[in-house]
C-alpha cells in the first residue's frame, strides 16, 4: 500500500533515500551494533517509565542504605552482651561504654561506639523461622515467605517485592541512575538446597523493578562497572557515530509499512547512550574520585568499599542501595563454629569501619537526616555456645538490629531481651515491624497496597512501624 503524503514528508535525514534491507535494519538496530555492555534492566526501566507512579507522602528520608548482614549476627556478641550470664552464654567479649551514657556494645565495635548517639538499637527482634532463605525473605520484604521454615525454596515470581523494588514503584529515582542497586551480589548459601535467598528481587511486581546488581570487588584496582563499560575497541566517538547511524536508520524505519518490533528501541537507545555518556552515572561509580584517606577509613576491603559506593549513590539520588554481606567463602555471619575468632578477626572489624564511616560522612555532609541506614541480619544466634567448636547455632527467637538517620531518634535502645538474650522481655519487634519502620521513615505507609498480577490489592508490608523511634 502506498504511503500517505504526510508520512513521506517525515522521511529525511542523512540516510533518506538510501535503500536498506530488513535484515540490515535489524542488524544495525540490535544492541550489538551500539557497542554497549548493558543488561536487560535498562529495557525494564523504559517499560517502567510508562507505569503511573503511585503517590506517597514525602518522608524525612529521601534514600535508604540497607546493610544486610547475611548469615545472622550473634546478638550476644554485638549489641546485646550479657556480661552477668553464665560462661556458656556470655562468651569471650566484653561490653564497652558508648558516647551515650548507659548504652554499651561489644568492645570490637570501637569506632561505632563513638556514634551511638546516632543509633537506635533494637534488642527485641524476633520470629520463629530458623531457615536462612525464608527468614531472609521476611527481613527484606516485610512479608513471610511463600513457604516458611525452608532453605529449599529459591526466588520465584511468588515472592513479595524487596523493599527496594517497592520503593522503585512508589517513588522512583530521577535521571540516569537506577532506582534500586544491590551490592555486591544476590546472597546465597552453599548449605541451603534452594541456594539464592528469595525476597531479593521484585517478585510478583515484575522484573522491571528488579535491582541493578553491581558485582565484583570495588577494592580491586581493576574493578569497573560493566554496565557503564564500552565494548573493547569501541570509543565514545565511535559510539556517537553509531548513534547517528541509528538515528538515520530510525528515520527510514518510520517510512516502512511494517516497523519491526525489534527496532522499537527509541527510548532504550536514548537511555543506553545517556547512561554511558552521563557524567553523573560515570562519576557516581568512580571510587577513584575519593581521597585515599576516605577509602582507607571505610576499610580497604569489599564491604567497606561497597559502603562507600552506597554513600556516593544515595547522595546522587538513588533511592535505595542494599549492601549485602559479601561472599567471603566462609559462611558469612553464620558462625556455627569458631564464632569468637571469626567475629573478632573477620566480621566485626570491617562492619565497624564501614558503618561508623557512613554515619560520620552522612552527618558531616548534612545528609543523615534524609538518609536512613538499616543494619540487620535474618536472625541471631543461640545463647548457649556449642562446646566442641565454640560456635553458636541459628536463633530467630531474639536478636538485634540497628536503624539510624532518616528521622530516627538516635541514642536509643528499643526493646529488651531476657537475662540470656534468648527471648524478648520488652517490646517484641518482628522483621515485618522493622520493615514497616523503614517504610515509615521513607514516608510510605505500610498499609499501602499494590496490585498483584491478578489485580488483587496487596499490602506492601505486614508489619506495624515502631513510631516511638521517631522524633
Amino acid at each position: 500500500m502506498p504511503h500517505a503524503a504526510g508520512n513521506s514528508r517525515s522521511c529525511h535525514g542523512p540516510l533518506a533515500g538510501v535503500p536498506m534491507g530488513r535484515r540490515r535494519l535489524l542488524e544495525a538496530g540490535a544492541l550489538g551494533a551500539l557497542g554497549l555492555s548493558l543488561p536487560a534492566w535498562l529495557r525494564g526501566q523504559v517499560a517502567a517509565a510508562a507505569d503511573p507512579v503511585i503517590s506517597a507522602p514525602p518522608g524525612k528520608a529521601k534514600a535508604c542504605i540497607l546493610m544486610f548482614m547475611w548469615g545472622g549476627p550473634s546478638q550476644l556478641d554485638t549489641f546485646d552482651l550479657k556480661p552477668h550470664a553464665p560462661a556458656e552464654v556470655r562468651g569471650d567479649f566484653q561490653p564497652i561504654d558508648t558516647n551515650v551514657p548507659g548504652i554499651q556494645i561489644c568492645e570490637h565495635f570501637e569506632r561505632l561506639a563513638r556514634h551511638a548517639d546516632k543509633l537506635a538499637i533494637i534488642r527485641s527482634l524476633n520470629h520463629t523461622d530458623p531457615a536462612h532463605l525464608s527468614s531472609g525473605h521476611a527481613t527484606l520484604t516485610g512479608h513471610r515467605a511463600p513457604r516458611v521454615n525452608s532453605d529449599a525454596d529459591p526466588p520465584s515470581d511468588r515472592d513479595t517485592p524487596h523493599l527496594g523494588s517497592t520503593l522503585s514503584k512508589l517513588r522512583p529515582g530521577r535521571g540516569t541512575l537506577p532506582s534500586f542497586v544491590t551490592l555486591p551480589w544476590l546472597t546465597s548459601h552453599p548449605a541451603a538446597p534452594g541456594g539464592q535467598a528469595p525476597g531479593q528481587t521484585a517478585g510478583w511486581l515484575g522484573k522491571r523493578y528488579d535491582p541493578v546488581v553491581i558485582g565484583g570487588d570495588p577494592n580491586q584496582p581493576d574493578w569497573r562497572v560493566q554496565e557503564l563499560s564500552l565494548l573493547e575497541g569501541v570509543s565514545l566517538e565511535r559510539l556517537e557515530s553509531r548513534q547517528a547511524l541509528l538515528a538515520g536508520i530510525d528515520q527510514q524505519r518510520r517510512c516502512l509499512d511494517e516497523a519491526p518490533a525489534a527496532l522499537d528501541l527509541d527510548n532504550f537507545q536514548q537511555r543506553a547512550f545517556g547512561l554511558l555518556a552521563s557524567p553523573e552515572a560515570r562519576q557516581a561509580f568512580d571510587l577513584a574520585q575519593e581521597p585515599d584517606s576516605v577509602r582507607a577509613r571505610y576499610g580497604r576491603n569489599i564491604h567497606g568499599q561497597c559502603a562507600l559506593l552506597a554513600r556516593r549513590l544515595v547522595e546522587r539520588g538513588v533511592p535505595l542501595v542494599s549492601v549485602n554481606w559479601h561472599n567471603d567463602g566462609r559462611n558469612f555471619w553464620d558462625t556455627h563454629g569458631d564464632n569468637f575468632r571469626r567475629l573478632k578477626k573477620d566480621l566485626i572489624p570491617p562492619a565497624d569501619m564501614a558503618l561508623a564511616s557512613l554515619l560520620e560522612d552522612l552527618d558531616e555532609r548534612g545528609l543523615l537526616d534524609e538518609t536512613l541506614i538499616a543494619w540487620v541480619g535474618e536472625f541471631g544466634r543461640r545463647p548457649q555456645i556449642t562446646r566442641n567448636n565454640a560456635g553458636r547455632e541459628h536463633w530467630p527467637f531474639c536478636y538485634s538490629g540497628l536503624l539510624a538517620g532518616g528521622g530516627i531518634r538516635g541514642g536509643t535502645v528499643f526493646g529488651a531481651s531476657d537475662s540470656q538474650g534468648a527471648r524478648p522481655a520488652l517490646n517484641p519487634v518482628s522483621p515485618q515491624d522493622y520493615a514497616a519502620t523503614m517504610l515509615e521513615a521513607l514516608g510510605i505507609p505500610a498499609n499501602t497496597t499494590l496490585a498483584d498480577p491478578l489485580g488483587r490489592p496487596l499490602k506492601i508490608c505486614e508489619g506495624t512501624p515502631i513510631r516511638q523511634l521517631f522524633g
